[in-house]
């Protein structure tokens, strides 16, 4: 089998630190099993998107050398097979239509009550995916054992929104399972969309693929570094970002590479490349890794 992964970023911005540590991370895995590594672009939600991003982070991959494979896919093209999805969870008794607005669902407590409240199709309604009773589990490579009660955190959870978007976790589930990716290594902050699209692909009666989350990158006082929070976008030294990027992931490149182009950071860094070495907690500062 083939490993197939990829990076996956929202047009909500540029490319700041700890998505750079993302993206460097998933490229030297999939590398080093001389595996692809494509690129998704996950403007799904008009809303959040800033004009030009998607460019913007194509241009600053290729910046650090961080070359895909094959076409960039984007899911705003992918309506039709989402539909297709929703049509057939809603047709296997996974999915219902609910009507219940935030305020009403606050006003009620605890987790969605599930298809006891489900409706019949009409406007304005959304889709929401039942959950199990017991735990949805998985060995994570780099965390180990997860497990979720999804009945008892939110409860069914939206995957058509009432205003006829996508969510995100139907969608890149089914953009996971439709690609063929076989390993996703991405953030742990992503760890309970992780276990949600985990039971989105066995009610669709699809493979998953092998997870591995990396620890999140956070500032000193242990905010996480990301773009809602305000990041700093990198800096235009890409051999430095690179640099501290490795550094940062647990590897210990020679002074002597510090200025060197990206490609040859890069092809030291994947035969170098070993999960188990990452730390549980990357919590320095990504500029004063030096």
């Amino acid at each position: 089998m083939t490993y197939r992964g990829r990076f996956a970023p929202t047009p909500s911005g540029d490319l700041h630190r700890g998505s750079l540590l993302t993206a460097v991370a998933s490229y030297l895995d999939a590398r080093q099993a001389d595996g692809e590594w494509h690129l998704r672009i996950d403007d799904i939600d008009p809303p959040r998107e800033v004009p030009g991003a998607a460019d913007r982070l194509q241009q600053q991959l290729a910046d650090h050398a961080l070359h895909w494979d094959g076409s960039v896919q984007y899911q705003s093209q992918r309506h039709e097979a989402y539909a297709a999805a929703v049509d057939a969870l809603l047709a296997s008794g996974h999915a219902f239509y609910c009507q219940l607005s935030r305020r009403q669902l606050a006003d009620l407590g605890g987790p969605h009550p599930g298809p006891a409240v489900a409706v019949g199709a009409g406007p304005g309604r959304a889709v929401r995916l039942a959950v199990p009773t017991a735990p949805v589990s998985f060995t994570d490579r780099l965390q180990g054992p997860q497990s979720l009660s999804l009945d008892e955190a939110d409860g069914a959870f939206v995957i058509r929104r009432r205003d006829n978007l996508y969510a995100y976790q139907l969608a890149c589930a089914l953009d996971d399972a439709d690609q063929g990716m076989t390993h996703i290594l991405r953030g742990a902050d992503l760890m309970d969309s992780t276990l949600r699209q985990l039971h989105v692909l066995d009610c669709l009666q699809r493979p998953r693929p092998e997870y591995g989350h990396l620890p999140v990158l956070t500032d000193q006082d242990g905010n996480k570094l990301s773009k809602s929070a305000g990041a700093a976008a990198l800096s235009d030294d890409t051999p430095a970002n690179l640099y501290a990027a490795l550094r940062m992931l647990g590897l210990d490149p020679p002074v002597a590479l510090a200025g060197a182009p990206c490609a040859e950071q890069l092809a030291w860094a994947i035969p170098q490349w070993q999960p188990g070495r990452l730390a549980r907690t990357l919590t320095f500062p990504f500029t004063d890794v030096t």
